[in-house]
């Protein structure tokens, strides 16, 4: 097993594209050089040791939100399968400085999550991961009932977020909590 504190994911692996191990790739991070600049990249499976692959190419497909890109090691459509759900990483220490008001999006997981109930705000979970395939999700556990519930990550629910102070407020759409 690997220090989280060491590695961020800047994307997600979810498909073959092609014959020739092509994949295409899921960005969850706002710097396109991590999909398309030739370098040294790391993957990881689960909470497994990333695996260091060398990066030849990558270009955004145009009109949609993925980046087709090539490794090294991965020449065909079968190796490319095996990667399929692997995660991207990249070193804590190569992280770009942010301005203020902006986070990366390990920084959500593990805040808690408050909800205005009664002019108060009370905490009713905790973010325990972060869903990109499709669309930008929070998986959020309940502490009432430990379930776990998706919540759209967009301003209008998402409102607020104090990361200094370690939590998020929500305003979910009626019904939303009870899925």
């Amino acid at each position: 097993m690997i220090d989280d504190n060491k590695w961020m994911v800047v994307g997600l692996i979810t498909s073959p594209h092609g014959i020739n191990g092509r994949i295409k790739a899921k960005s969850l991070s706002d710097f396109e050089e991590r999909f398309t600049k030739p370098g040294k990249r790391w993957i990881q499976k689960d909470k497994e040791i990333p695996i260091e692959l060398e990066l030849i190419s990558g270009y955004k497909q145009p009109g949609k939100e993925y980046y087709i890109i090539s490794f090294k090691e991965i020449i065909n459509r079968n190796q490319a399968e095996n990667f399929k759900q692997f995660k991207m990483l990249v070193k804590i220490d190569d992280i770009p400085k942010l301005q203020k008001g902006e986070f990366h999006f390990n920084q959500l997981i593990n805040l808690k999550v408050k909800i205005l109930e009664n002019n108060e705000l009370k905490i009713i979970g905790e973010v325990i991961n972060f869903e990109n395939e499709k669309n930008n999700l929070l998986v959020i556990k309940l502490f009432k009932n430990g379930k776990e519930i998706l919540v759209p990550f967009v301003k209008e629910i998402v409102p607020m977020i104090d990361i200094k102070k370690d939590y998020l407020v929500i305003d979910p759409p009626s019904g939303l909590m009870d899925l």
